[in-house]
């Protein structure tokens, strides 16, 4: 047991929530985001321009998800390089064999394949041809036996949660407006979670309401420490940035999860907010404006597939209502109370 300890050691194989939960569905998350999200956009504007070659090029980026999403979860699982590159192989067979659930495919298939191959690295000598052929054997292989079946489950549920929305789209709007928000505040990737789940529809909408009501609130809740660069740090960049402050003070998280309760149903009930876009989208709330920019390819999509013949004032009002405008107006309201009562004292908000 000691010897295979450390060799774990010396593989730098290190089993722990932090490394998978946090580590490595952070970096899924960001190559989701250089792949399928920003080739989604590029597409849309083509589309929207009639510029073919942005179409193309958005195209290519979106068939990348796959290899861009394996690739990312090995760079963060400190792969070496023959490991590493064999992952695009891998990513690409388990999402396209996950189906609608490939991201989760790719998430669990890629942890295993990562770590076999960094065990079998640089042990033989002929490494070259021995740690490419173990990791993409393990990873392909696993993608056969387990993808579809990952894949199914997770957008099983996925579409569970989105039906449960539709048909109580007041409670589930509550849910799914907070859980999804505080995974966004937490070191988790709430984007990745969205991605795993395809959650999209009112579902995803409610998501985008709660994560626009986590990091606009922080920004507008911590202005009074942080002034403006508070306010694009963590209204344009993430809420994580505060989650140091929340281990200190749990308390400074109620204004912000209050705001997500109140506005996850009215983007379900009154505006009727849906993310028809990437459904990474639905997990990046104001970040780089990724959410609302993601409504929007929603709309395009819809009017080029003749479900919606035009995007209206309407449209345009509830989405600027639940992204920015009643996060706002909510928490100057309950900030001022929590610091009255004494839940937020001066200085709990202030990033380094």
């Amino acid at each position: 047991m000691g010897k295979f300890k450390s060799f774990l050691e010396r593989k730098d194989i290190i089993i722990s929530a932090h490394r998978y939960g946090v580590d490595a569905l952070g970096a899924m998350a960001q190559g989701l985001f250089a792949s399928l999200l920003i080739g989604t956009i590029i597409a849309s504007i083509g589309e929207q321009l009639n510029i073919a070659l942005l179409v193309e090029v958005g195209n290519f980026a979106k068939s990348m998800a796959g290899p861009a999403m394996a690739a990312s979860i090995a760079y963060a699982l400190r792969t070496p390089n023959l490991v590493l590159f064999s992952m695009l192989a891998v990513g690409a067979a388990a999402n396209k064999l996950g189906g609608a659930g490939g991201p989760l495919a790719v998430y669990v298939v890629t942890i295993f394949a990562a770590e076999f191959g960094k065990a079998v690295s640089k042990e033989t000598k002929i490494d070259i041809l021995i740690t490419p052929l173990v990791t993409i054997a393990i990873g392909v292989g696993l993608s056969f036996w387990w993808a579809p079946a990952i894949g199914s489950a997770a957008s099983s549920l996925g579409n569970v949660i989105m039906w449960a929305t539709t048909k109580q789209p007041f409670l589930m709007g509550i849910l799914v407006s907070v859980i999804v928000g505080m995974a966004l505040t937490l070191p988790i990737s709430s984007a990745a979670i969205c991605a795993a789940l395809s959650l999209t529809g009112l579902a995803g909408g409610a998501a985008l309401a709660g994560c626009c009501a986590q990091m606009v609130g922080f920004a507008v809740l911590s202005f009074r420490e942080n002034r403006w660069n508070g306010i694009i740090s963590q209204g344009l960049g993430t809420s994580m940035l505060q989650m140091g402050n929340i281990v200190k003070n749990p308390k400074i998280w109620i204004a912000p999860t209050l705001v997500s309760a109140i506005t996850g149903p009215m983007a379900t009930c009154l505006f009727r907010i849906e993310m028809n876009g990437p459904a990474i989208a639905s997990g990046m709330g104001t970040c780089g404006l990724v959410g609302p920019i993601g409504v929007y390819t929603g709309w395009t999509q819809q009017i080029a597939e003749g479900a919606r013949t035009a995007i209206t004032g309407a449209d345009w009002t509830g989405l600027i209502m639940i992204s920015i405008v009643l996060p706002v107006i909510l928490t100057l309201i309950f900030g001022p109370l929590m610091r009255r009562i004494g839940w937020i004292k001066p200085g709990d908000l202030k990033l380094d």
